[in-house]
């Protein structure tokens, strides 16, 4: 039995108009995004986009699709036979593609590339994460649409930037994160420098981008034009640097890895207990006055540590005698210790703690979608909450490769069941029946 993609069950009058209802009050229904991104920062950025009710169009190779669909294990299987020659949908990829349509298009090919003009013509945004003037050369670059759709917000993402020298390299995550100051302030005081434990760069700049799109199109309301969005990793990474770069940019001060600790405040990191770990902040002397009590220490009224510069001044001395009374207690005695004394602590959790907690469960972070070939899929849903508007209740599932290029293809730019057929026979585009 095959994936029932293109069998939905009937909607009642009353579900039919409360889906559109839900899709016309999000911030950017009516907004046509062509999605020309793959693997993180672009899928990232468009998804947030679609989760706000842009109509996301995932343009997709027809035989590889986006790279993430073979980065697994883990996988997702299939609970029916498809013709997907993947194992099944990879977690990575579905993580960051709900509320999209995938179209299967061969770029290299004349129609194809004609297909993508086409629907460029009728988009609001174009986001692509190609190596700079890649897509020029196919005479689908900015200069290139803006002449066909001059209201069209093309964003580009890419490892260095659009200009400059280092314009033509292809950017990765780990390589900006030991480029850009990230990898050699990340790590404990005494070893290497190591990378942080997601591609954070990577959706730092998704979010920059996001941003910067929605900015655009507030833009195109005065103007009446689009325009190019230039994001890339090297930047986003250099401004996520924060106050670490003012104190070099201002002070000179060259940063150095710290670990949990904090450079400025004292006691600000992670103890280990007897069998696990807490994080503590006290970042004023009230708190750490509370901190001494609640842990039965002594060290409030001690000169040493009377003041955050003394604490810090004094850190290895206090530091030692905070972890001589953790070590005594498991983590559950610690957070017993700290609850209601009114300064920071966390337990460090795994996932499954982490998804198991109180407030995350509360809150709905995870949310669940039904997928058509492989059944319940979990995932985190928008982190944002609206008032006025219903984010995350407009849940899509992650598209099969090229589950929508014949519907693209004949609803948005009008082609008929000769025209898609001739599409598909000459190679620039491929449909599928899963």
């Amino acid at each position: 039995m095959a994936c029932r993609l293109f069998v939905k069950p009937a909607l009642g009058r009353g579900s039919m108009a409360r889906r559109q209802s839900t899709a016309a009050r999000l911030p950017l229904a009516g907004v046509r995004v062509l999605d020309m991104t793959r693997i993180l920062a672009g899928p990232f950025c468009t998804m947030l986009l679609g989760d706000l009710g842009a109509e996301i169009i995932k343009i997709e190779h027809p035989q590889r699709g986006d790279d993430t669909r073979s980065w697994g294990p883990p996988f997702k299987p299939y609970e029916r036979p498809t013709s997907s020659k993947f194992p099944g949908e990879s977690a990575y990829y579905l993580g960051v593609n709900r509320n999209k349509q995938s179209i299967a298009i061969d770029i290299k090919q004349p129609q194809g590339r004609a297909i993508v003009e086409q629907l460029a013509r009728k988009s609001d945004v174009l986001v692509e994460n190609f190596v700079p003037g890649k897509l020029a050369e196919m005479h689908l670059g900015y200069e290139d649409l803006a002449k066909v759709n001059p209201r069209l917000v093309y964003a580009s993402i890419s490892g260095y930037g659009q200009t400059g020298p280092y314009a033509s390299r292809p950017g990765y995550d780990v390589i900006i994160e030991a480029e850009a100051g990230l990898m050699h302030i990340t790590g404990e005081e005494d070893g290497a420098p190591v990378k942080v434990g997601v591609a954070v760069t990577d959706l730092a700049t998704g979010l920059y981008a996001h941003g910067a799109i929605m900015a655009a199109l507030l833009a195109r309301a005065h103007t009446g034009r689009g325009q190019h969005v230039d994001a890339s990793l090297l930047h986003s990474q250099t401004a996520l640097l924060a106050n670490i770069a003012s104190s070099y940019l201002v002070g000179g001060h060259e940063a150095r890895r710290w670990g949990t600790r904090h450079a400025s405040i004292a006691p600000y990191q992670v103890f280990a207990t007897r069998d696990g770990s807490v994080c503590i902040g006290a970042g004023n002397n009230a708190q750490f006055a509370r901190l001494c009590r609640c842990l039965g220490l002594p060290l409030a009224d001690d000169p040493r540590f009377a003041t955050n510069a003394a604490r810090v001044a004094n850190r290895q001395v206090l530091v030692a005698a905070i972890e001589q009374r953790l070590a005594q207690e498991s983590t559950r005695q610690v957070l017993e210790l700290l609850e209601g004394c009114a300064l920071p602590f966390a337990p460090v959790n795994n996932l499954e703690q982490t998804f198991a907690h109180p407030q995350v469960r509360a809150r709905r972070v995870v949310r669940e979608v039904e997928h058509p070939c492989v059944g319940k899929v979990k995932m985190v849903g928008p982190a944002v909450r609206y008032s006025e508007a219903p984010v995350g209740d407009r849940m899509e599932p992650p598209p099969m490769l090229g589950q929508h290029t014949e519907q693209v293809l004949r609803d948005v730019l009008g082609y008929s069941h000769e025209q898609i057929r001739q599409a598909v026979e000459s190679g620039a585009a491929a449909t599928f029946r899963y």
